[in-house]
């Protein structure tokens, strides 16, 4: 039996019999998961409330300030397959801290830029770390979760990405209304070296991984790709974060503007809708190894349409309603996903994972650029009618082709 196994299923006298703190054995674990996830997301998506800021300081229109957001999406898309290629060869642990390590040091940079373009690449070199989080956290549950607890052990992770995400949005823009943007970013880049030692000292040591001999073939992500089963939540995961990414980025230009005109404290006390998730997530995890992966995902595609379409109503109250619907829905649409990853894959668990890390991002990347076209055209109402396009879409996928 493996350590995050026995952490979680084994009987308290089972605990005490090898000698085993019981609170500490069964804490550090999901605590180091928890942590992983928080210092993943505290970074990725804090430009958001910054957007009309940016617009205003940079004298940028909104789809070029939206590049704040896209670049890291960006990096994490392109390098994501190739990160769980060497994580299966390393090992899982090894590479969850070096890339949370890494991943501090473009965040303290990026206080130091100059001009949006400066901006823009030390948060592509952000993206460049994080699939080694996020992929290897996935297999790393896959191996060492016992196969009936898996949805709720990645429902721990997804909840501590949502934190993580809240977090960095809430410090950045309040940050930013009373002192600087730029130490905002000196916080974060504190609180992901934080979150590194934390993991290290937190995640036991995978025991059922088993390393593959280092080389470059691609033979692994290839089994991926004609797998059916795997192209399916690929598909999925794209559009899973088209519709996140979209809606919280663009939702930001349209409480800035009138008549609401919401500073960026204001702005970053919205994504607090982020902790409905945050407790909705875990029961989610529940619901998943109870119902299975395709109903829960498609209750939470319905969701989070719902909440799209109250944004529409022009109040404040019903748009914050329906925000929280809406990330609420994407949150349990990625425990369900995430945890089809595993399920799906018969081998090289970390490529796999990484492939969905990739079309995920490449999901976000696509979701913070093309509704910008259509926020041109005819504002809010328009990027919404893209997101609830692209949801159905998702849930049409899930029910032909997920299988549970």
């Amino acid at each position: 039996m493996t350590v995050l196994s026995r952490t979680l299923d084994a009987p308290v006298e089972q605990l005490k019999m090898v000698g085993q703190p019981v609170a500490i054995s069964r804490f550090g674990p999901l605590a180091a998961l928890f942590v992983a996830g928080f210092s993943t997301f505290i970074t990725l998506y804090t430009t958001q409330p910054l957007l009309p800021l940016f617009r205003e300081l940079f004298r940028a229109s909104e789809l070029m300030v939206s590049l704040t957001v896209s670049a890291p999406v960006l990096g994490v898309a392109l390098t994501a397959p190739f990160q769980g290629l060497l994580a299966d060869c390393l090992g899982r642990k090894r590479m969850i801290v070096m890339a949370i390590t890494g991943l501090a040091l473009p965040t303290f940079l990026s206080a130091s830029a100059a001009s949006l373009a400066q901006l823009i690449v030390w948060r592509f070199l952000q993206g460049l770390f994080i699939p080694g989080i996020i992929s290897v956290v996935i297999a790393y549950i896959s191996e060492e979760s016992p196969r009936e607890s898996v949805g709720s052990t990645m429902a721990i992770y997804v909840t501590g990405t949502v934190i993580g995400g809240f977090a960095g949005r809430m410090i950045t823009g309040l940050v930013s209304a009373h002192w600087s943007w730029r130490i905002g970013f000196v916080v974060l880049g504190a609180v992901t070296l934080a979150g590194a030692l934390a993991t290290l000292r937190l995640l036991p040591k995978e025991t059922k991984f088993v390393p593959r001999r280092a080389s470059l073939s691609f033979a692994p992500l290839l089994v991926h790709l004609r797998n059916p089963q795997l192209l399916a939540t690929y598909a999925v995961g794209f559009n899973i974060l088209f519709s996140l990414v979209a809606a919280f980025t663009y939702v930001n230009f349209y409480l800035a503007d009138k008549p609401f005109s919401l500073g960026p404290a204001a702005l970053g006390q919205i994504f607090a809708v982020y902790l409905i998730g945050a407790g909705v997530t875990p029961v989610a995890g529940r619901l998943l190894d109870r119902i299975g992966y395709r109903m829960t995902l498609l209750g939470a595609v319905v969701t989070g349409a719902a909440g799209m379409l109250l944004t529409l109503i022009h109040n404040l109250p019903a748009i914050i309603a329906g925000l929280t619907l809406a990330a609420t829905g994407v949150f349990v649409c990625q425990a369900a996903a995430s945890s089809n990853v595993g399920k799906a894959a018969t081998e090289a668990r970390s490529s796999a994972a990484g492939l969905y890390v990739s079309l995920y991002y490449f999901g976000g990347f696509a979701g913070s650029i093309i509704p910008g076209f259509f926020w041109d055209k005819a504002g809010w109402p328009a990027c919404v009618a893209v997101i609830l396009c692209v949801q159905t879409t998702t849930a049409l996928i899930a029910y032909r082709l997920w299988k549970d």
